[in-house]
């Protein structure tokens, strides 16, 4: 295996530690609900955990939640309602929003809140160090103490340039956020750790005053607290780069005294909607609640696997309209009858290979992907010849499996009106231009089309499909295909078999 390492901008072999693979993944700052940003990251890093149990490692993933925050705080006042109480709402829904993804849930969620004694014995072991310094009731860490500062963002050597380099960007926003004048740090470049308490504001008991932790010194806290000193993967989206996964590297390295603080270092490319990077300062956003009153979970998941993982997205209908109907291809090949038969069956390895190649070059889930359609389609083809595909559906299913995709059958409620209403289209037309066939269908007078509009949609959508069959068997193609057009336009695929025409509700 060998996966892209943001240090040192290529792509490595892929040689973890030891056993588990320890694995940190920078969580939500739960002010507002998640949206499909958070959707990516979240789905990216689940497939490269399932990958790499697949491949048969053992995996311990820690995922934070930063649950105290200048945001979270505004948020709160705004909304009349604790800091504590708001966090713990937009928790909830985060797990909410991710099991419907089908993201698998970390072993530990630390919370920034509940590892204040952590974060305050790192903060003082900085200072001791000569690393960070008091300035009234905030500490800060000393940039100019850590040499290497700017290694992670391709800045070493220039860590004076780092800021200036950031401008004003969203990049800077938690550490700088809400500082003391200039004249209270030695340098405009160091980062808060410890922040003073404000009136109204949560706060903590420390050797510095009542206070909060800074937004980066906590995942080093956590890394250090869950993992150790040395972590095998760092994920987070590429806006961490600079300054909060720089940060990270230097105060957790300025604190135990020893490198790499992460061994690889990956990062997710962004959302955008249109030209803009979607996120929650900009307003533009796409919640996942919305994204799955639309879509379903393996339509999303599909969508954001078909890009590699360091790739911008753009989100858009019709991308999503794509990954609804490649779902479909492949639900259609893992859920349809295997024919009885000794004939020559789907050769799986290579496919299975294939699969193994695009996952094993820096997690190619576009490529593995591929390989997934190339195997339904080969499916697809040998079941219409009559060949058994059993074993072909259950490497479909595994493969599909470690991205996350469930390849299940939509349920569906279907509205019986539009049905009904098709059903006694066809019967008046059908009536008109064959009577005797309309009769044998229908009965004499409709009473079958009386009797089906209190049958339900499922019902009225089997016969539709049996007056095709028999519209065929007459040579009316003409009106069979106009069945098979109405039927689609209110959702409804028909697949013709060798064992008769099957339908499927279009996810």
């Amino acid at each position: 295996m060998r996966v892209f390492n943001t240090l040192s901008g290529r792509k490595e072999e892929f040689v973890p530690e030891g056993d588990p693979i320890k694995m940190y993944v920078c969580g939500v700052t739960p002010y507002s609900e998640c949206h499909i940003g958070h959707a990516m990251s979240y789905i990216v890093f689940d497939v490269i955990r399932r990958y790499l149990e697949f491949r048969g490692y053992r995996v311990k993933y820690v995922q934070n939640f930063t649950d105290v925050d200048d945001k979270i705080i505004a948020r709160s006042n705004q909304l009349g309602v604790s800091a504590r109480e708001l966090a713990e709402g937009f928790i909830t829904q985060y797990f909410v929003d991710m099991d419907a993804l089908n993201v698998k849930r970390a072993a530990i969620y630390p919370r920034a809140t509940e590892e204040v004694p952590k974060i305050i014995e790192v903060v003082e072991g900085l200072i001791e160090k000569g690393h960070a310094y008091q300035a009234g009731s905030d500490v800060y860490f000393r940039v100019a103490s850590f040499p290497q500062y700017g290694k992670l963002s391709g800045r070493p050597g220039s860590w004076q340039k780092c800021y200036i380099d950031a401008g004003d960007s969203e990049e800077r926003r938690a550490g700088e956020e809400g500082e003391k004048p200039q004249e209270d740090k030695e340098s405009l470049l160091d980062f808060t750790l410890w922040k003073g308490a404000k009136p109204g504001e949560p706060s903590w008991e420390s050797p510095w005053g009542l206070g909060r932790p800074g937004w980066h010194i906590e995942c080093s806290a956590m890394c250090l607290k869950y993992l150790g000193d040395t972590v095998d993967i760092h994920g987070g989206g590429q806006d961490l780069v600079f300054p909060h996964h720089e940060n990270e590297i230097a105060q957790s390295e300025a604190f135990t005294g020893s490198a790499p603080f992460a061994k690889y270092w990956l990062h997710n490319g962004l959302v955008q909607l249109g030209e803009e990077k979607m996120s929650k300062s900009l307003g533009n956003l796409i919640t996942v609640k919305e994204a799955l009153e639309r879509w379903s979970a393996d339509a999303l998941r599909l969508f954001v696997l078909s890009s590699h993982y360091r790739s911008p997205i753009t989100y858009s209908e019709e991308g999503l309209e794509a990954a609804g109907k490649g779902l479909e291809r492949l639900c259609l090949a893992a859920h349809r009858e295997s024919p009885d038969s000794s004939g020559m069956a789907v050769e799986v390895a290579p496919y299975r290979e294939r699969f193994m190649e695009a996952m094993d070059d820096d997690f190619n889930t576009a490529q593995a992907i591929a390989a997934l359609f190339d195997l339904a389609r080969e499916m697809n083809r040998a079941a219409e010849e009559g060949s058994a595909i059993d074993e072909a559906q259950r490497m479909l299913n595994e493969l599909a499996s470690v991205l996350g995709l469930t390849l299940q059958e939509a349920e569906v409620h279907l509205d019986v009106e539009p049905f009904t209403q098709l059903l006694n289209e066809v019967h008046a037309k059908l009536s008109s231009v064959a009577p005797d066939l309309a009769a044998e269908v229908f009965g004499t007078g409709g009473t079958v089309v009386e009797q089906m509009s209190q049958a339900g949609a499922e019902a009225i959508i089997s016969l539709l499909v049996e007056t095709r069959e028999k519209l065929r068997a007459c040579k009316k193609f003409d009106f069979s295909d106009k069945i098979r057009q109405n039927l689609a336009e209110l959702g409804i695929i028909l697949e013709d078999t060798d064992k008769g025409t099957i339908w499927r509700y279009r996810r």
